[in-house]
C-alpha cells in the first residue's frame, strides 16, 4: 500500500486544488493508495520532522517527496513509480 499525506494550511489556494488532483490520479490509478490531508497548523510536530516548509507539500511513504505543488503529470508518475516498486 503507498501511503500518501497533502499537507494543507488553511485559506490555501493550491492545497485545495492538490487534494482535488490528487483524489483524480488515485481513483484512476489500479494501486492501493491511501491517502490523508494534514493541516500543518494541527500538526506542526509532525510536519517539521518530514521537512515541510510551505503548502501544498506531498509525503509518500512518509517521505517528503514534493515541497511545492507538482504538476499532474509529475505527481502520476511518482506515484506510479511506487506502485511498481521502483522508488
Amino acid at each position: 500500500m503507498i501511503k500518501v499525506e497533502v499537507f494543507t494550511a488553511p485559506g490555501c489556494g493550491k492545497c485545495g486544488k492538490a487534494k482535488h488532483v490528487l483524489e483524480d490520479i488515485v481513483n484512476e490509478m489500479d494501486a492501493d493508495v491511501e491517502w490523508r490531508e494534514i493541516n500543518i497548523l494541527k500538526k506542526m510536530d509532525y510536519a517539521i520532522e518530514l521537512g515541510v516548509l510551505s503548502t501544498p507539500s506531498i509525503a509518500i511513504n512518509g517521505e517528503l517527496v514534493f515541497t511545492a505543488l507538482p504538476s499532474v503529470k509529475q505527481l502520476q508518475q511518482t506515484l506510479s513509480d511506487y506502485a511498481a516498486g521502483l522508488k
